[in-house]
Order: structure tokens, then C-alpha cells, then sequence
């Protein structure tokens, strides 16, 4: 069998992620704050694209074809879907910019206005309402260390020191790998220590539980008291919440070991997380959900998204008849101004319709809050407004809608089922906050187990394992029946 080189003919078919493709799928899915960055970027990049200002446009919320108003404008009708590149491109060329301009005025316009002018200083945020940086622990320690009458040697073992502290506010390096990295002796290394641990908050630079408990006793001037005692050698018992044990190994009644128990519980064990890196995350809905009568409004949240338009300028030029190079440029980025206008007009209409396909599915919630809440899954939805479940999917990340049982993400509403009497099924949500509801109204000196829990439910025709109520219970962070029992 001989090897040569052939040339042959092969039909095949495949989808092409056309660049515009690519950032309609983007936008879609992006939250409501990278949108506003994404648009920022693009009226930097794009000198045809320019933020203007106008009469808002008036929003009818047809549930057949929405008018949407926001970034992408007046109302249009649904986005066609996209023409391949080479397609659109030649389109474009056979266009008469000029005459378009003159019969249709500006249409490449998108969200309502501000009401106040793009330059307009009022647009900005107050200074009083901007943080160059918030305080970490580290930073914090450093600043106490500066503050103290540390010698210079001693500064530079405290910064290795601090340097080793984790978010929790503990020593994560021994004294003997601090010390060989300064070297120093350990000696020296465990008196800078000590002074580091005497800092604020209490108990910071602690190698493990215990010591971090016992130094704020300390500092409480408790550091020989019932409560520092069970610390030093009890504090497995004290977490098994064994008071009866504590109180026979001691020698006291139990309850003075319930109430010294108290007071370790008072302590903090993580001195570090109120100094966390991570700032407080502000969501923005996307969707207003009100109640007017018996009906459910929607609303798209339009506020501060900016104007768009094509440059007049540009427009100008383009009538002027241009330079072929000239011409194909800006040709190219009207092209562009176009697709993001029409993207974001698509991205907002399938937000409203992915909403108003979930305010009819969980019509019960929205009247009795989680209680009512009914399974559902992306497939339903799809279904419901005739797309695809990866659009529904990218529609429903990241985004918030504001309602009247409270800010919800979008994909809080998919929730998986349980088999409930009668052939029903029961949204996982709802059975949650049933077992917190259970488990809150329980007596403290006598806690439900997780089988009473489920065997409660089963009367309320909710068949759940055992397994399930203790999965759904650390889920929701509240701990087993044997630390629930209060002595007294």
C-alpha cells in the first residue's frame, strides 16, 4: 500500500460564533454592573458611539411584544437574528448612509436618559460616599505597631509576625520558622509576640483556639476564673456541650458551668473577620416586580444606563463622502454601534420576558412569599417563552429582581422538588424554611432531632429522608440537636 499526497472535495455544515454572536452571548449574560463597564468601554473604544441626551420614551409592558426602554432605546420589535459577518458587511456597503440619515433621523439610540446632562457633576457620586481602601488586619496591626515603642529590631520581628497572620487572625508560621527567618533566637521572637497579642482586636497573632480564648479572657482580667479553667483543660467537653461531665471533672455545680460556658461563648474565635478583604457587595435589581391590584407589574431597571446614539458628526462625514478609507472605518464602527445597541435591546427584552414567565409559574410566592414557592426548572421557562434553556440560563445570572417578599436573584426561583401528598410536588425552598421554622419554634432544653424533623414533615405530607433534613440543615448553617440543647 503506497503513501501519497491527495487532494480531495468536503461538504460539511458548522456554527460559526460570529464576533458579533459572541458579544450578544455576552451581554446577555453579564450582571448589571459589568454591563455599565462593558458600555463604558465601548464608548471609549468606539468613537461613533456617544452618549446623549433626550425625552425618556414610554414604556408599554405588553406581555406579547414588550416595549423596552434602556440602553437600546425606543421600543423595537424583537432583534432579527444575527446575519453572518461577511453578510452584514455587505449590506452595509449598499447602504446609502446619507439619505438614510436624512429620511430616518437618528435611530441608533438606546436607553432612557439621565435627567440630567452626561457632564453634569451631579451625575457623580458624593465624596463622602467614596473609600480609596478599607482597613485590613494587616494594615491595622502595622498601624498599632507604629504606634507603639517597639525598638527597630523588634519592628522588624513584629512585621514577619504579622506578616504570617491569616484573615482569621491567627499565627499561621511557628515561633521557631519566624525566628530563623529573622535571625534571631525564639526567646526573642515569643516576646514580641506576646506584646503583638495584647493589640486590637482581642486575641489576634493566637497559634490556635485556645490561646486566642484565654488571652481575651486575660485582657477581661478572667484569667484564672471557671471559664478560663474549662478553656485550658475542658474545652473538647465544652464543645460537646457535656455541662453534666464538666461539672463532675470540676467539682462545681452545673450551673456555674452553664454559666461560664457563657462566657467563652461571648468571646470571639475569629478576631480577623471583622478586618475581611471582602467589601460589601451592593446588588442592583435588574427587574421591579410591584403589585398593582390583583395584577403583577414589571418594570426593567433603566436607571443610570447611559443614552446611546450614533455621533452627528460622524453622520456628517459620512454624507460628506469620505475617502474609501475613511469611509470603511467609520462603516465599521457604525457596524459595531449597531450590534451593541440591538445586543443590549435583546438582552433586555429576554430579562423581561425570563421574569414575566417566572412571575406566572410563582404567582403563590409573590402572594405568600418562600412558603409558596413551587419547583421549577430552566426547561419550563424556555418552554414558556420559546427559547432555548442556555439563553434562559445566561438571563437569569447574575441578575436580581426586586419584589414584594424582598431582592431575589433570578435562579433563586429554579428549585429542585420533593414528593409531597396527593402527587404533588414541593419546592426545596419552601421545605427549608419549614425546617427553620420547626427548629426555631422548638423547645431549647429539648431540640428536635433530624428524624422527628423529617417524621413532622411526613405529617405535613412532605416525604423527606432523614439525610435530607440534616443536608438541608447545614445548608442553612444551624447546627445538629446535641449542640441546640440549652441545660437551662
Amino acid at each position: 500500500m503506497g503513501l501519497e499526497p491527495k487532494l480531495f472535495q468536503k461538504l460539511s455544515q458548522q456554527l460559526v460564533m460570529t464576533p458579533q454572536l459572541r458579544q450578544a452571548i455576552k451581554i446577555l449574560q453579564v450582571s448589571r454592573t459589568e454591563l455599565d463597564s462593558l458600555i463604558e468601554t465601548e464608548l471609549e473604544e468606539n468613537p461613533v458611539l456617544e452618549e446623549g441626551a433626550a425625552e425618556k420614551p414610554a414604556v408599554e409592558l405588553d406581555a406579547e411584544e414588550p416595549r423596552v426602554d434602556g440602553v437600546m432605546g425606543e421600543a423595537e420589535p424583537a432583534a432579527e437574528a444575527p446575519k453572518p459577518e461577511a453578510e452584514s458587511a455587505k449590506d452595509l456597503k449598499e447602504i446609502d448612509w446619507g439619505d438614510y440619515f436624512e429620511t430616518y433621523g437618528n435611530e441608533f439610540h438606546g436607553t432612557s436618559p439621565n435627567d440630567t446632562d452626561p457632564g453634569d457633576d451631579d451625575r457623580r457620586p458624593s465624596l463622602e460616599n467614596v473609600l480609596s481602601k478599607t482597613q485590613d488586619l494587616v494594615g491595622h496591626l502595622e498601624w498599632q505597631v507604629r504606634m507603639s515603642t517597639f525598638r527597630p529590631e523588634e519592628e522588624r520581628i513584629a512585621g514577619l509576625i504579622i506578616g504570617n497572620v491569616d484573615s482569621d487572625g491567627y499565627l499561621g508560621a511557628s515561633v521557631e520558622e519566624i525566628a530563623s527567618i529573622a535571625g534571631v533566637e525564639p526567646a526573642a521572637v515569643e516576646a514580641v509576640l506576646a506584646k503583638l497579642q495584647e493589640f486590637d482586636p482581642p486575641g489576634v497573632c493566637a497559634r490556635d483556639l485556645r490561646e486566642c480564648l484565654l488571652t481575651q479572657l486575660r485582657q477581661l482580667g478572667a484569667a484564672e476564673s471557671l471559664a478560663a479553667r474549662i478553656v485550658r483543660g475542658h474545652l473538647e467537653a465544652l464543645e460537646s456541650r457535656r455541662f453534666e461531665k464538666l461539672a463532675r471533672d470540676l467539682g462545681v455545680p452545673v450551673e456555674t458551668v452553664v454559666a461560664a460556658s457563657r462566657v467563652v461563648a461571648s468571646l470571639e474565635p475569629k478576631p480577623g473577620r471583622n478586618f475581611g478583604e471582602d467589601e460589601a457587595r451592593y446588588v442592583t435589581p435588574d427587574v421591579f416586580v410591584t403589585k398593582v391590584g390583583d395584577e403583577y407589574v414589571i418594570n426593567l431597571n433603566d436607571d443610570g444606563l447611559p443614552y446611546l446614539r450614533v455621533s452627528n458628526y460622524y453622520r456628517r462625514m459620512l454624507g460628506s463622502d469620505p475617502s474609501g478609507e475613511a469611509k470603511g472605518y467609520i462603516q465599521e464602527k457604525m457596524r459595531a454601534a449597531s450590534w451593541l445597541i440591538k445586543s443590549i435591546q435583546q438582552r433586555q427584552r429576554t430579562i423581561y420576558l425570563v421574569t414575566q414567565s417566572i412571575v406566572k409559574f410563582q404567582r403563590d410566592f409573590f402572594e405568600r412569599g418562600i412558603a409558596g414557592l413551587k419547583p421549577l426548572v430552566l426547561k419550563d421557562v424556555a418552554n414558556d417563552i420559546g427559547m432555548h434553556e442556555s439563553t434562559v440560563s445566561r438571563a437569569t445570572s447574575s441578575k436580581y429582581v426586586h419584589t414584594p417578599q424582598g431582592t431575589f436573584e433570578l435562579k433563586f426561583f429554579f428549585t429542585s422538588s420533593l414528593r409531597a401528598g396527593a402527587g404533588e410536588d414541593v419546592s426545596s425552598e419552601s421545605v427549608k424554611q419549614r425546617i427553620r421554622e420547626i427548629i426555631h419554634a422548638e423547645d431549647g432544653r429539648r431540640p428536635y432531632s433530624d428524624q422527628y424533623i423529617a417524621a413532622m414533615l411526613a405529617k405535613e405530607n412532605v416525604d423527606i429522608a432523614r439525610r435530607t433534613v440534616a443536608k438541608y440543615r447545614e445548608m442553612m448553617g444551624i447546627l445538629p440537636s446535641s449542640k441546640r440543647k440549652q441545660p437551662y
